[in-house]
């Protein structure tokens, strides 16, 4: 687990799920405020062989992860507890509260609305999004978070792929704490 305040690297397809128009998908988080952190999400390759959702009013809807969408886990160490995100670039967000894994459900609150900015090419689909952490139950200060960065990427044969910073063994389950592969402590 790599450890940072500010973070870039790069998702890694699963092996069980491959892409053919993807070149690779770059992430980056960058933390303003304590009680901010700022997503980036950049797909390059072929956009016309995925299917990417057109633009919508954004609001809060499930379902996402069954298309193109991008996703973030947030735990805490030493707790089994966790928040999942996930980002369409339609302008549509979930947010979910897990008290274990895949313990919990939908987050009701459209105040975490993560205010999600894209912008596409032909070859290139970039994805923003903020997440107000202090409008998380149980975030306080100087706490440490494990986080999970994800995607999953629909081709226009209807195809998905896996992608995250660290798949566990086995299928793709981004809810696996073995995902969870970056570390952050939040200022006091």
């Amino acid at each position: 687990m790599s450890s940072a305040t500010d973070f870039s690297g790069a998702l890694r397809q699963h092996p069980e799920t491959a892409s053919q128009a993807v070149n690779g998908i770059e992430v980056d988080a960058a933390w303003k405020r304590v009680a901010e952190v700022t997503l980036g999400y950049v797909i390059r390759g072929d956009m016309a062989r995925l299917l990417i959702p057109p633009p919508r009013q954004p609001c809060r809807i499930d379902g996402l992860w069954q298309h193109t969408c991008f996703e973030a886990f947030i735990g805490f160490k030493d707790s089994p507890a966790y928040f999942e995100f996930n980002f369409s670039p339609s302008g549509e967000w979930g947010a979910y509260a897990f008290r274990d894994y895949r313990d919990g459900g939908t987050v009701d609150d459209d105040k975490l609305d993560p205010k999600i900015v894209v912008r596409k090419e032909s070859e290139m689909l970039e994805l923003s999004a903020v997440i107000r952490l202090n409008r998380l139950p149980a975030m306080q200060p100087g706490a440490t978070l494990r986080l999970g960065l994800c995607a999953v990427i629909e081709e226009s044969d209807g195809r998905l792929s896996f992608w995250a910073l660290n798949h566990p063994a086995g299928k793709p389950d981004f809810h696996h704490l073995n995902s969870f592969a970056l570390a952050i402590t939040l200022p006091s």
